[in-house]
């Protein structure tokens, strides 16, 4: 008996009320699933999510939710053999398998990583610099981000059933807010073996994740402002949802990624023989095969100088020809993801073929390796030529093995062309010419989410074309949605609510956390640096000074280090600087000598000094100064996992009419107490 989907609603696994539709194996077009929502209760769903999940998730830190994710991660990972099983199922070839499966986990881990580098072991993420209100610094501003007490609803794609939801949840789960993923239903069946995974893995607090696998239902009539949804699919269905009236009637955050004519551009200057052009035929190839093309990245547009596509089609064609399509055990290229897909395809291609015509492959016709053609839902890879002025290439999206070449002549020309696009999420350059890549990137980056330039140069390390990495923002303008996925912190912070926090000093490092210039300062007995990471309160500080700087000391300190620059040694020379007026001290000696007055040098909690941050030095230092340095512990950030944590401290070196002269952080490592 075929299986019916469950879902993962209110923390237990929910059956469906009623037999479902049928979900058909890509390949050999066999029943191997049924699909629906029936009977689940979406307005609870939502519920549960906000009343369970939200605050499991915000009683965690920044740092332990990393923590959690990373395990996650490291689950599934050594589970990814049975994603990749269910994987074939959807058409993929092994190669596609991982790309898919491997890709969103590796998401997860680059989140964990990020999180615990750029963000605090604490729940306020504090956003920007303090902005100065008031002359006297009693009134100041702070941009904080707190999570959003919604949940995040991801409506995903069929063509990545693993990375689609997984670089949704990452960034959700780091901010706090719980998840409810809803998966497009061709590939439902691979998805939920994910879900099956990670709620058998046990280690997401209870809430913070479910599946709703089938239709949404009347989900949408039940969002309200703290919500969020994320969608990726069709420029229409993205219309649609856009425009529902939960959505807009609570001004809900909508992201989408929808259709997108990507492009990638042959330059000028590389021609047939150079590497560029080799490089440019390989890329364009595999992203034509990879997934079959199912790729919302993938290239459709292949825009080449008008003197050199006749060799780019035989060179393409020519690899096309060694593409085998069939069995995804032992071919190349797989099977699109349902028959229904397949028709789309050729719909689509009989449309571009108005406006040019097929220079390699049959939409009707393709020669397998061990697979039927009735039954599974293969197509041949296609390349077109086309007139780049007719409309079709820029508005039709054969999503599927299919590209378009199209000549260009200028610039110009070329960005007019590709502007046509109304939106892409990505975009190439294959070019050695620096000159030529700048025009193009600056001249179509406000139609693209994100540009790659390849060359001999980074071709060996670059990730290539169509692979979004969990650092940068994931999305595009226009057709393309509007929105922007992952992003690294980004990513994250568009979970979050950024707030303008208006007060005095001391509530805001209240508020905060962090030390705020103004507020009180706690001077002790101990020295700071005698304390250990538990001891430390913000505010702890030390006033160590003062040190009168001499002629003497400027000249060892140059001729020690060699820096000899002309306003430290040579008088008339500083005498006719419009900034100095006279020989003055190095910026580096004033920071040298601020550490030799404020470092307790005995053994003690602090292991090392790993940096500085904000360094400026705000006014000159002359011989006979003498100068002051107040050390103020700004932040204290635990590390869960380490026997020591990093302490940030506010380091202000001041002359003696008392004007600061220099300005910074000084970052350390500070050890726990000993259990």
């Amino acid at each position: 008996m075929t299986p019916v989907l469950r879902s993962y609603v209110r923390g237990s696994w929910h059956s469906p009320t009623d037999e479902g539709r049928p979900l058909f194996d890509a390949v050999t077009g066999k029943e191997v699933a049924r699909i629906s929502s029936a009977g689940i209760d979406m307005a609870a769903v939502l519920d549960h999510g906000r009343r369970v999940g939200g605050p499991a998730l915000r009683e965690l830190t920044f740092h332990q939710r990393a923590a959690l994710l990373k395990a996650l991660a490291g689950h599934l990972r050594e589970h990814r053999e049975a994603l990749y099983e269910v994987s074939a199922r959807t058409g993929a070839t092994l190669y596609d398998s991982k790309f898919d499966v491997d890709g969103g986990i590796g998401v997860l881990f680059a989140y964990a990583s990020k999180a615990k580098r750029e963000m605090p072991n604490d729940t306020v993420y504090v956003d920007g610099d303090v902005e100065p209100l008031s002359r006297g610094g009693t009134f100041a501003g702070q941009h904080v981000a707190t999570s959003l007490r919604g949940v995040a609803v991801q409506v995903n794609a069929f063509n990545f059933p693993v990375w689609g939801p997984l670089e949704k949840f990452a960034p959700a789960f780091i901010a706090g807010v719980p998840t409810v993923v809803k998966p497009a239903s061709p590939t439902a069946f691979l998805t939920a073996r994910l879900a099956e995974l990670i709620v058998e893995s046990e280690i997401l607090p209870e809430g913070t994740f479910q599946l709703v696998s089938g239709s949404v239902g009347d989900m949408f009539d039940h969002l309200t402002e703290q919500d969020l949804v994320s969608f990726t699919g069709s420029a229409s269905t993205a219309a649609k949802l856009r425009t529902h009236p939960g959505i807009v009637g609570r001004s809900v955050r909508f992201s989408a990624e929808a259709d997108s004519l990507n492009m990638s551009v042959l330059g000028p200057d590389a021609g047939p023989g150079t590497p560029e052009f080799d490089l440019y035929v390989k890329q364009l190839t595999t992203e034509m095969t990879v997934k079959a093309g199912q790729k919302c990245t993938a290239i459709r547009r292949a825009f080449v100088p008008a003197e050199h596509v006749d060799a780019v089609v035989e060179a393409v064609s020519a690899r096309l020809a060694t593409t085998t399509v069939g069995n995804p055990a032992t071919a190349r290229m797989g099977a699109l993801a349902s028959l229904e897909q397949r028709e789309e395809v050729r719909r689509s291609v009989k449309a571009l073929r108005d406006a040019g015509r097929i220079v390699f492959g049959d939409p009707e016709h393709v020669e397998l390796e061990d697979a039927d053609a009735e039954r599974g839902a293969f197509v041949s890879p296609m390349l077109l030529t086309a007139d780049p002025d007719r409309a079709e290439p820029h508005e039709v999206e054969a999503f599927g093995p299919v590209s378009t070449v199209l000549p260009y002549t200028s610039t110009e020309q070329l960005i007019d062309f590709a502007a046509r696009g109304q939106g892409s999420l990505a975009g190439s350059v294959v070019t050695a010419d620096t000159s030529f890549a700048r025009d193009v990137v600056l001249g179509v980056a406000p139609w693209h989410g994100r540009v790659l330039v390849l060359n001999s140069v980074d071709a060996k390390e670059s990730t290539g074309h169509g692979s979004p990495m969990p650092q940068l923002v994931h999305g595009g303008p226009g057709r393309a949605g509007g929105g922007e996925e992952m992003g690294g912190i980004r990513g994250v912070l568009h979970h979050m609510q950024r707030t303008a926090v208006q007060g005095d000093p001391d509530t805001l490092t209240a508020i905060t956390g962090r030390w705020v210039a103004g507020s009180q300062r706690n001077q002790t007995d101990v020295h700071p640096f005698r304390k250990h990471l538990e001891e430390l309160s913000i505010g702890d500080t030390v006033v160590a000074g003062p040190r009168l700087v001499t002629q003497e000391d400027v000249e060892h300190f140059a001729e020690f280090t060699g820096d000899t620059f002309y306003a430290h040694m040579d008088a008339e020379a500083a005498a006719a600087n419009p900034l100095f007026g006279e020989r003055v001290a190095h910026g580096y000696l004033i920071v040298s000598l601020a550490a030799g007055l404020f470092v307790d040098p005995d053994p003690g909690p602090v292991l090392a000094n790993f940096g500085v941050d904000r360094l400026r030095f705000l006014t000159p230092v002359k011989f006979g100064d003498s100068l002051t340095v107040t050390l103020t512990c700004k932040q204290v950030t635990p590390r869960d996992t380490a026997d020591y944590g990093e302490v940030r401290w506010d380091a202000d070196v001041t002359r003696q009419d008392g004007e600061s002269v220099a300005r910074y952080d000084v970052l350390t490592l500070v050890a726990k107490k000993e259990k």
